[in-house]
C-alpha cells in the first residue's frame, strides 16, 4: 500500500462519509463477462486462502474460492451489475388511493464496504401516489437490488429514495433503515447489542405530520 494511500486510509478511519449517492465504479467495471470475473476472483481468493495457511487439498475446503467466486459475482454483489436492476412497471391508481402506502420490514442483507462483513436488517419504505402505484414485490426488488453491492448504510438509504422517486414520479417517498452491522457486532468494538438507523425524507414526507404518522405505522 502506497504512503498516501495509507494516509488517506488512517485519516479516515472506518467514517461513513461519502462524496456521492452513487456506488465508486471504475470506469471498466463491465468490459469482463460474468464468466471472467468469477475465474479472477476464484484465482485470487485461492492466494488469500494459501495466505491464511489453509489447506485447500481438503476436501472442505477445495471448492471454496470457486463458490465464494460465484456468489460475489451472481449474489451478494449482483446489484452492481445495471442489468439486473429490477424492471418496473407503472399501473394508474385506479382506485384513486391518495394516502400513505407503507410496506414496512422488508428483509436486508448487504456488506459493508469497509470490511466486506454482513449488513442484516429492516427497510421499511412509503410513498404517496402521485397518480401511478407499483407491485408490492416491486418494491422489495429495489431494496434488494441496491443492497446487492458493497454499501454504507447511508449510501444505500438514498440510493433507495432516489430511485423509488424516479420510478414512482413523485417526491413523496420515504425509506427507513434498521440494520446490524458485523463489522460492529463480529469484530473491532464486537458489539452486538446495537444496531444503526437512517432515514431519507422526500417531498411531504419533510412535513412533521406526515412524517409522524410514517413512523406511526411502524410501531404497530
Amino acid at each position: 500500500m502506497s504512503t498516501d494511500i495509507l494516509n488517506k486510509f488512517l485519516e479516515m478511519g472506518e467514517s461513513h462519509a461519502s462524496g456521492s449517492s452513487d456506488t465508486p465504479m471504475r470506469a471498466d467495471a463491465f468490459q469482463l463477462s460474468n464468466e471472467a470475473k468469477i475465474a479472477l476472483i476464484e484465482k485470487n481468493f485461492r492466494e488469500i486462502m494459501l495466505t491464511l495457511g489453509l489447506d485447500l487439498e481438503d476436501d472442505s475446503l477445495s471448492g471454496t474460492p470457486y463458490r465464494v467466486a460465484k456468489m460475489y459475482v451472481e449474489e451478494i454483489f449482483s446489484g452492481l451489475d445495471p442489468a439486473n436492476k429490477p424492471k418496473i412497471a407503472l399501473f394508474e391508481n385506479r382506485y384513486k388511493y391518495n394516502e400513505m402506502l407503507v410496506e414496512k420490514n422488508i428483509t436486508l442483507f448487504s456488506n459493508c464496504e469497509h470490511h466486506f462483513v454482513p449488513i442484516v436488517g429492516k427497510a421499511h419504505v412509503a410513498y404517496i401516489s402521485s397518480g401511478h402505484v407499483i407491485g408490492l414485490s416491486k418494491i422489495h426488488r429495489i431494496v434488494r437490488y441496491f443492497a446487492r453491492r458493497p454499501q454504507v448504510q447511508e449510501r444505500l438509504t438514498v440510493q433507495i429514495a432516489e430511485y423509488l422517486c424516479e420510478v414512482l414520479q413523485t417526491e413523496d417517498v420515504a425509506v427507513i433503515i434498521d440494520a446490524e452491522h458485523l463489522c460492529v457486532s463480529s469484530r473491532g468494538i464486537e458489539d452486538g447489542t446495537s444496531s444503526t438507523i437512517t432515514a431519507a425524507y422526500r417531498g411531504r414526507f419533510k412535513e412533521d405530520a406526515v412524517k409522524q404518522e410514517f413512523q406511526k405505522y411502524l410501531s404497530l
